[in-house]
């Protein structure tokens, strides 16, 4: 029976409301607002895959084709067959990036990041069965026009496996770090800690991985979503020439740094009043500017399959326009309950000071306090 477009509305609109009604969990809530960014493309992405048959496997926040392709027989691909993508739109997906990278030879492998809210993170890999289609898809590709106004870059992919953590605390030790990273990160394989060439009150990590795969999910496991890594403030990048040889450099003068052990238990704690929290910077901030204390609040969702812990959250400072709100990501899956609130606000604090556009360093020296009350 047919039914008129005013009809189909009213049931439409009851039917919202019946969901609006609806007690749904957390998680529940938390999906839906996923599935609700570029929902577009999202379907003409699972028309595209049901139409070709293609098989595409998210695993640890990417999305692969391929590795290898149906019907492959033999070894993978020498070293040189794969291209780097960059400058992807954030709302495009493989419907459009694989046939156009298709277009220049077969495809071994084709790998797209993603973020947790299913946009891709800009950038992917495509891997081809030898050198010479890798060559021309870089020939052919680089500065390719995807989308109106929107050139993608395509370039010879390096396999870089070391990261720099930049901004970690003095007082932390060599082992302690490799603990943490290696419940986050998989496949790491050395270790060394520098004093930082940005604060010298600070330490840098050279952490190596196994492999330029290992390496890459670290670096988004360690950036996404969040600037502290258990609660630890830092900054994270793959390793550069110039940032290496300035510490072979360093290295002919002085022994790389060793942090001085944290405290053993009964010994006095490092001074917290050395170093303020983002939060802290905030109320200071807002105090100065006579905004009143911001009031944040927190509601947490489940821990993610690769131990992140999504969050919403809203602060409203008291005579500024407008709160600020959101979703977010910490490291917490072992964290204690209070912990995992003092993280979220942490990195909360974080943004709002950012997008104030005032103080982007949580880490605050204490004469920064003293002036600025």
């Amino acid at each position: 029976m047919a039914t008129s477009a005013g009809s189909q509305a009213d049931f439409l609109k009851g039917d919202y409301k019946r969901i609006e009604n609806m007690e749904l969990t957390d998680e529940q809530k938390s999906q839906m607002w996923i599935n609700s960014i570029n929902s577009e493309n999202k379907t003409a992405l699972l028309a595209w895959v049901k139409e070709t048959g293609i098989d595409l496997v998210q695993i640890n926040g990417q999305r692969k084709y391929g590795g290898p392709p149906p019907g492959w027989i033999g070894n993978a691909p020498v070293s040189g067959s794969e291209v780097f993508i960059g400058k992807i739109p954030q709302d495009i997906y493989e419907d459009k990036l694989i046939p156009l990278f298709q277009s220049i030879g077969k495809l071994y492998e084709f790998r797209l990041m993603m973020t947790f809210s299913g946009l891709n993170r800009g950038f992917a890999y495509a891997r081809y069965i030898g050198r010479r289609q890798a060559v021309s898809a870089i020939m052919t590709l680089n500065g390719y026009e995807i989308t109106k106004g929107c050139c993608i870059v395509v370039c010879r992919s390096t396999e870089k496996s070391e990261l720099a953590l930049d901004g970690l605390p003095s007082h932390l030790e060599q082992p302690a770090l490799k603990n943490i990273l290696e419940e986050v990160t998989s496949g790491v394989s050395a270790l060394s800690l520098y004093q930082s060439p940005s604060n010298e009150s600070q330490v840098l990590a050279i952490v190596k991985y196994d492999s330029h795969r290992a390496a890459a999910m670290a670096k988004k496991s360690l950036c996404e979503g969040s600037q502290f890594l258990r609660g630890l403030p830092l900054t994270v990048s793959w390793l550069k020439t110039d940032m290496r040889q300035k510490l072979r450099s360093s290295d002919k003068h002085q022994q790389p740094k060793v942090p001085s052990p944290l405290p053993h238990s009964g010994s006095p704690e490092v001074p917290k009043e050395t170093r303020l929290s983002a939060v802290a910077c905030l109320n200071i901030l807002c105090l100065k500017m006579k905004l009143g204390y911001p009031v944040f609040l927190i509601k947490l969702f489940s821990v993610t399959s690769f131990g992140w812990l999504r969050f919403w959250y809203q602060v409203v400072i008291p005579r500024y326009p407008t709160p600020f709100c959101g979703y977010s990501w910490i490291i917490g899956e072992n964290l204690e309950l209070n912990e995992k609130y003092d993280n979220a606000r942490e990195v909360v604090a974080v943004k709002i000071l950012s997008a104030l556009g005032h103080i982007t360093d949580p880490s605050v020296e204490k004469a920064t306090a003293s002036n600025a009350m």
